[in-house]
């Protein structure tokens, strides 16, 4: 089991002083967990069947409903009251707490939709009859690890970028800068609009798109702790005794660097997730009818009779914002060499 240094001991007592950044990291992992067994708490299907002896998982593998009574080889509805009293009556099943999916249209409502909230839909249901908490659950998934991914690929490209301009300087330096003017003034969200409107939007193709620009937040960060760096003693020792300039970069410089890099990396996931909601708003994001905060956020503004989608999904992305946030001054404080708890 490999030990935890000094420095890392006291940087993880700086981060734990901070109560609102730690208490915010574990309610952000909290959520992201459950998110990420979405399937187990809002779902169509029940997680566990048991027909005639004979054990089902509804929740992983699509069955016909010839398997349990039903007359056609087609996916078997589980809420269908004739499929559901066939397995009752051989057998029992499990069902999620909440018996809806993203994507599941309710079409038992006692009202017209958007519902308000009830027994059957806590937080009401959109306009299409679709549940809201199930519909939160899974944007929240989609939002969260779309900018985790977002943030890993453009903090390797970017740290990249900055290690070589900082560590070469002259023109290697100047030619970076120059592009990243030229690249950084381009309208980032006016260029995402026309590429969605042009090529049908997806998950990867948005993450791929946004790639192109994110990439460059933490450049100057990195770079600048290169360029202060190569001229250290040691670095000196290093390049004089052979040492090659990829493992002088990777392996001496960077570490340091990435100090102040990593304070960065919450702002970044939060900007990320901004833009992602800003597109799903204008219908530019992803594809209709997926699950989405800025899609709920956009059907609250149609729908000002039903308060209760705006403002659930409202709350849900002003909570994020805010934790990531909160963990994001955490870690500056604990990785900040002047500050210090005993």
């Amino acid at each position: 089991m490999p030990r935890i240094s000094p420095l890392m001991r006291r940087r993880w007592r700086t981060f734990r002083a901070s109560r609102r950044g730690y208490w915010s990291l574990i309610l952000f992992v909290t959520l992201l967990v459950l998110s990420l067994c979405s399937e187990f708490i809002a779902n169509d299907r029940p997680i566990l069947a048991v027909y005639k002896g004979e054990v089902f998982a509804p929740v992983f593998v699509e069955y016909p409903e010839t398997r349990f009574g039903g007359d056609f080889d087609a996916p078997a509805d589980y809420r269908d009251p004739y499929i559901a009293q066939n397995i009752n009556a051989e057998g029992w099943m499990l069902w999620p707490p909440i018996r809806f999916a993203d994507d599941t249209i309710d079409y038992t409502l006692d009202v017209p939709a958007p519902a308000p909230p009830s027994r059957a839909h806590w937080l009401g249901t959109d306009d299409q009859g679709r549940d809201l908490v199930a519909r939160l659950l899974y944007g929240f998934r989609v939002s969260v690890l779309f900018g985790l991914l977002l943030t890993v690929l453009s903090s390797i490209i970017g740290i990249g970028a900055g290690a070589v301009q900082g560590y070469y300087g002259g023109r290697v330096d100047m030619a970076g800068q120059r592009f990243m003017e030229i690249w950084s003034g381009m309208p980032v969200l006016y260029l995402l609009i026309i590429l969605s409107d042009m090529i049908r939007p997806g998950f990867w193709w948005l993450l791929g798109i946004m790639l192109l620009f994110s990439w460059m937040a933490l450049v100057g960060v990195v770079r600048a702790e290169f360029l202060r760096g190569r001229n250290l003693d040691y670095v000196r020792a290093a390049r004089a005794m052979g040492v090659s300039d990829a493992r002088i970069m990777f392996r001496h410089i960077l570490p340091n660097a990435m100090v102040a890099g990593l304070t960065f990396l919450p702002f970044v996931l939060n900007g990320a997730i901004g833009t992602l909601t800003s597109l799903d708003f204008l219908g530019f994001g992803m594809p209709p009818g997926s699950p989405s905060l800025g899609e709920l956020l956009a059907q609250g503004k149609a729908n000002l009779h039903a308060p209760w989608i705006g403002l659930s999904a409202f709350v849900v992305l002003s909570l994020l914002l805010t934790i990531l946030v909160f963990i994001g001054e955490a870690a500056r404080d604990a990785l900040d060499p002047n500050r210090s708890v005993t």
